[in-house]
């Protein structure tokens, strides 16, 4: 695969990718009182049997109440280590780097499994996890006019916040994720911090620019002391709010810069989360709708840059790749309905020896299935040559 962008090896501090396709975090919701199980050794182990290079465990929360839902897995505790450790054992034993983002849902949290409407939380249920928790914010504005009513973040809870996610980043080392991400994207807490349209404070923590960066790099600079040299830090950001709305693309630069000075390796680049009316809204209406951020903050910050929206195709990663617009490529959607896209890119490209990219277990089996394919196929082309030619 010496020919293929996409299959390149990347290097990144001590960790070397196999190729440059990344899963994405997708939020399963599945988990009990933050703990994970079968189902997402399943669902994540996958992904590696499938060829990816970079696989990455769903946003997973550093505090109880940096929620999102009652299922978002968490790792707030020692407890949650040991079922964490059985992911990321499985996908490192078939070549896959274990990755592991950590978030805090803000004003965004305390809500419904998205498959049963995503509604806020009740404040009284059968049970406690059934009922809502205290939320927090860069504001006292709820995200929707019917939620529940954050609680602005005082000093002492930015402090506790900032601690959440470096002892959060010591449990995913020792559960053994070699790469971390921090959520700063979609509208939850670091988000809400960053745009305009939410940070309405009149402290150091709100106004400018500078004074909307300084929680998120706060976090960050805290999760880089504790998290290990040897392993890479990446960012997930909103590249921008929405269409000339809030936070800019140009802000995205300028972050993205300053994310570089304390140690992170990689921006992952999306967008949007905030509330918007309806023509602001950034609509993903063709394919790597978000390169195009990625590719401007990679040249403009000097920083390698993940691309993700609408990524279908090889060819098209490929392509993104190619023209240097991003170092990795990830897919979510995609890979939920064809887990080996990964594998099927490979042995697509090469019809033989594609095949060896494939885990051993499959492998021989599909590499046979592959050549009595091809040779019905040449059999019956022949049958149907020799009547053309009068030969039958």
């Amino acid at each position: 695969m010496e020919d293929s962008w996409l299959f390149r090896p990347l290097e990144l501090r001590g960790i070397r990718l196999k190729n440059r396709i990344m899963i994405a975090p997708m939020a399963m919701y599945s988990a009990t009182d933050g703990l994970v199980d079968d189902f997402h050794l399943v669902h994540l182990g996958r992904f590696a049997l499938g060829g990816a290079g970079l696989v990455m465990m769903e946003a997973t929360a550093v505090s109880r109440d940096g929620r999102i839902t009652p299922g978002c897995a968490g790792i707030w505790s020692d407890t949650h280590v040991a079922s964490l450790r059985r992911i990321s054992d499985f996908i490192r034993r078939f070549g896959a780097i274990p990755a592991i983002q950590l978030g805090h849902a803000g004003r965004k949290g305390a809500c419904e499994r998205a498959w049963r409407g995503g509604a806020p939380l009740p404040e009284q249920a059968e049970t406690v996890d059934a009922q809502r928790w205290p939320l927090v914010s860069s504001t006292g504005v709820p995200f929707e006019d019917y939620g529940q009513t954050p609680a602005q973040l005082d000093i002492d809870g930015i402090n506790r916040v900032i601690d959440d996610f470096a002892h959060g980043a010591r449990r995913a080392d020792a559960a053994g994720f070699d790469v971390l991400e921090i959520h700063s994207a979609h509208g939850y807490l670091l988000h809400c911090f960053l745009s305009p349209l939410v940070n309405d404070r009149k402290d150091e923590w709100g106004g400018d620019l500078a004074g909307r960066m300084r929680f998120p790099l706060a976090v960050v600079r805290g999760v880089r002391d504790v998290w290990p040299q040897r392993k890479p830090l990446f960012v997930r950001i909103s590249s921008v709010d929405g269409v000339g709305a809030g936070w800019s693309i140009e802000d995205s630069v300028i972050f993205a810069r300053e994310l570089k000075k304390i140690g992170v390796d990689v921006v992952d680049c999306s967008s949007g989360g905030m509330k918007l009316p309806r023509d602001a809204h950034l609509v993903a209406r063709t394919e790597g709708f978000h390169v195009p951020f990625a590719a401007k903050i990679r040249r403009e910050a000097g920083i390698p840059t993940v691309a993700v929206g609408l990524i279908r195709r090889p060819a098209f990663a490929e392509q993104v790749l190619e023209r240097g617009d991003a170092d990795i490529v990830a897919l979510a959607r995609e890979v939920l309905i064809d887990p080996n896209w990964a594998n099927r890119a490979v042995s697509d490209r090469d019809s033989e020896a594609g095949w060896d990219y494939w885990p051993e277990q499959y492998a021989m089996w599909l590499r046979g299935r592959a050549r009595t394919f091809a040779r019905a196929a040449r059999e019956a082309e022949a049958v149907v040559s020799s009547r053309a030619t009068g030969n039958v």
